[in-house]
């Protein structure tokens, strides 16, 4: 399989991430946003045009960030950092402290 942006596509790897940020997205504060916004609108493509620019926008960056990151840091190393900020991130809003 080539890597970046070539036109060879790996559709277990589309799919399988297209599930995973599907199902992470749901009633997170990204879709809550999307919801309250559209509902102070006339104009509610506009809203979904958006926020769609806005996620290809975050994505495009976190895949490019990825990509260097990979250079110096192991993906093992990086998924167990991954998992520990969530869970960080998680004690402090339990707690109430963000």
């Amino acid at each position: 399989m080539m890597k970046g942006f070539d036109i060879v596509i790996d559709w277990r790897l589309l799919w399988s991430t297209f599930a995973l940020l599907f199902v992470a997205e749901l009633g997170d504060k990204t879709q809550l946003a999307v919801i309250c916004t559209s509902t102070n609108s006339d104009c509610p493509r506009t809203v979904f045009l958006g926020a769609a620019l806005a996620l290809v926008a975050a994505t495009l960056l976190g895949t490019l960030a990825g990509q260097v990151i990979a250079r110096f840091v192991s993906p093992d190393v990086l998924r167990k950092g991954a998992a520990g900020l969530f869970v960080l991130m998680g004690g402090l809003m339990f707690f109430d402290k963000i």
